[in-house]
């Protein structure tokens, strides 16, 4: 892989490891932007077993024989789920329930879209009522961004409580379908969700077909809920313009809702236990938990709940510190399209609202982080490349910007003038959030970082 994560702890030796290592005629060893498994960095997908270092001797063997299904981990099944209080809200909800007084309870928690833009949750369900039916949700499964992956921390671990979130949600708006749109590159995921969605049926918790799981084929650009919506029509996934949203007009047409699938986990948690399951938690003047995604140079890269108020330097911490040998120079605080920030910034709260001031924002909460002995230009340039690889293509800034950008950046000395006037240029004329957050990797890095550009 050469997403910043892999690239950083040693992808280009593990790809060359393979490359020695294996028959050329039984398998061939492809460049990729991101498999989502930043915390067993540097990590390469055979088929559907993800390879890293620690498994590097079980490789000849899957490949002979033919082995290359998905791992399962352990997870709780809807048999272990019920055993709890699992789906008792939601059939409490569907007798009598009413779904105003659940969106209060979700405005209440202050819990905002969890998949990178932090529009208020519950304010969608009133939107996407307005409209007449047949309505429809969408979850965003697209975990595409590299140095993200708390989705899938959540979904091999607890799938349940983000399906019992989602029936929720589509109580709420009456959709008639559920269409779940997951990576491809997270088979054990899709097999875990196969089977799960086949015992809600058995039990008569949904109708057969109610949920629809859809594959996307590995494009970044189907994380934005539009290209995703075209994707899962079976067309392009490619931004639509707007107005209008697709709280009136998405799939096929119907009013839509869309939510990521950890804002469905704490739906489900909220309704059960009540808002101050996160609005009870207060650090540094912010209210309410972040799932941070924590890569890099640190001890323990992982998943790592926290107050939403949290610093670098908290998040560092919990991470078990930094990697032994490293000391603490830059990080990313929320995905490619957040850009650098220097090693002295280390007092900002990573959440919502906080990170704008500072030419960055919080996004999915993937958080990687560097050292001393990495450059701040690399990053950048692994960044763009990030972005021209996954651009659709479909408006020139975007797709020409990250192109232009990526050679000039090449250059022993960055031509800093051109460079800023290609980021104005994406900024302002690009269709999506992609073109628009692409720059920020350039300017943050010619502003915090002068001496390496």
């Amino acid at each position: 892989m050469n997403s910043l994560s892999c690239e950083l702890v040693g992808a280009k030796e593990l790809r060359l490891a393979l490359q020695d290592g294996l028959n050329p005629d039984q398998i061939r060893v492809l460049r990729a932007p991101c498999m989502g498994r930043c915390d067993t960095a540097p990590v390469l997908e055979l088929g559907h077993k993800h390879i890293d270092h620690a498994t590097m001797d079980k490789v000849q063997t899957a490949v002979a024989n033919g082995d290359t299904h998905a791992e399962i981990p352990p997870f709780q099944d809807l048999a272990a789920y019920c055993e709890g209080d699992g789906y008792k809200t939601l059939t409490k909800l569907r007798t009598s329930g009413n779904w105003q007084a659940v969106q209060d309870q979700i405005l209440a928690s202050g819990l905002r879209g969890l998949g990178g833009a932090g529009f208020p949750s519950g304010k969608k369900w009133g939107f996407v009522r307005d409209n007449a039916g047949p309505r429809y949700l969408a979850v965003n499964g697209d975990e595409g961004e590299p140095g993200t992956f708390k989705d899938r921390f959540y979904l091999e671990r607890e799938p349940h409580v983000f399906l019992e979130g989602m029936l929720i949600a589509a109580w709420a708006v009456e959709a008639e379908t559920c269409f779940i749109y997951m990576r491809d590159e997270y088979p054990a995921v899709l097999e875990i969700l196969r089977r799960e969605i086949a015992a809600l049926e058995a039990a008569g918790l949904v109708a057969p077909g109610y949920i629809d799981l859809r594959r996307g084929a590995g494009a970044y650009i189907c994380g934005e809920e539009s290209a995703m919506i075209e994707s899962i029509e079976g067309k392009r996934g490619m931004p639509r313009h707007r107005p209008p949203f697709v709280a009136q007009v998405g799939i096929f047409g119907r009013p839509t809702l869309v939510h990521n699938v950890e804002t469905l986990y704490w739906v489900a948690r909220i309704c059960r236990e009540g808002p101050d399951v996160l609005a009870a938690v207060e650090k540094n003047g912010r209210k309410g938990l972040r799932s941070y995604s924590v890569s890099g140079r640190v001890a323990a890269p992982g998943v790592y709940l926290l107050p939403a108020g949290s610093t670098i330097t908290d998040i560092i911490a919990a991470a078990g510190g930094m990697a032994a040998g490293h000391r603490f120079k830059a990080y990313q605080p929320g995905g490619p399209s957040s850009g650098l920030l220097p090693a002295s910034m280390d007092d900002i709260p990573l959440d919502f609202d906080t990170l704008q001031p500072h030419g960055s924002f919080i996004g999915s909460a993937a958080v990687v982080v560097l050292s001393d002995q990495d450059r701040a230009r690399d990053a950048a340039l692994n960044m763009l490349r990030f972005f021209e690889d996954e651009s659709c293509g479909q408006c020139t800034p975007c797709r020409v910007g990250c192109e232009k950008a990526v050679k000039l950046m090449q250059a022993d000395h960055w031509d800093q003038p051109l460079l800023e006037e290609i980021c104005q240029a994406m900024a302002d004329a690009s269709i999506c959030g992609l073109g628009q957050a692409a720059p920020n990797p350039i300017r943050m890095t010619m502003a915090h970082f002068p001496d390496e550009v």
